[in-house]
C-alpha cells in the first residue's frame, strides 16, 4: 500500500525515532508499504518518520526499483565506521522540488537489524552511504535542511513558505 508522505513542516519529521523492538507482521507490512511508497514517489530511500511511523526502520534502493534484489531493509540501523568524504547534490520525498549540495561521508559501515531481529551489516560507500546518512538522519529527527548552510536553509524555507499560502504544499 502505499502511504502519504509527510513534507517539510510536520512535527513527525523533527523527532526521534523509538528503536523497534518488535519483529512481526505488522513490521513485515510497513516495510513492503515503504518500498511501494518510495519506487512510486519516485525515490532511493525512505524512512518511517516520513510516513508517520516514530519507527527506526529505512528502506533504500538505489537502483530506484531497477535492479531486483537491491532492495536494503534495515531495522535499528546505526553508523558505527566512517571515512573520507563525498560532496554531491541531495534532495528528499519530504522536501520536493528542492535540492542541495551536502558533504557526506564517503564510506560507512552499517549495524542493525532484519526483519526478523537478526543481526546485519553493510559497508557502503558513494550514493548507498550517503543514502544511509540521509535516511538515518531522518530516524534522528533530521533533514538534510539542517546540515545545509543557513543562507542555503533559508532560502529553501522562504520559497516553501510561499508554496504554503499559494497552497502547493
Amino acid at each position: 500500500m502505499i502511504r502519504p508522505i509527510l513534507t517539510y513542516g510536520a512535527s513527525e519529521l523533527e523527532t526521534k525515532s523509538s528503536p523497534i523492538t518488535q519483529f512481526d507482521g505488522q513490521l513485515k507490512t510497513l516495510a513492503q508499504d515503504m518500498l511501494e511508497t518510495m519506487y512510486a514517489a519516485p525515490g532511493i530511500g525512505l524512512a518511517a518518520p516520513q510516513v508517520g511511523v516514530n519507527l527506526r526502520l529505512i528502506v533504500i534502493d538505489i537502483s530506484g526499483g531497477e535492479r531486483k534484489g537491491h532492495q536494503i531493509i534495515f531495522a535499528n540501523p546505526e553508523i558505527t565506521e566512517q571515512e573520507g568524504t563525498q560532496k554531491s547534490e541531495e534532495g528528499c520525498l519530504s522536501v520536493p522540488r528542492f535540492m542541495a549540495v551536502l558533504e557526506r561521508p564517503g564510506r560507512v559501515h552499517v549495524v542493525g537489524q532484519d526483519l526478523e531481529g537478526h543481526p546485519q551489516e553493510i559497508d557502503a560507500e558513494g550514493l548507498l552511504a550517503r543514502a544511509f546518512c540521509h535516511e538515518i538522519d531522518h530516524l534522528d529527527g533530521l533533514l538534510y535542511l539542517n546540515r545545509v548552510s543557513a543562507l542555503k536553509r533559508d532560502l529553501i524555507k522562504i520559497k516553501i513558505r510561499k508554496l504554503v499560502r499559494a497552497g502547493e504544499w
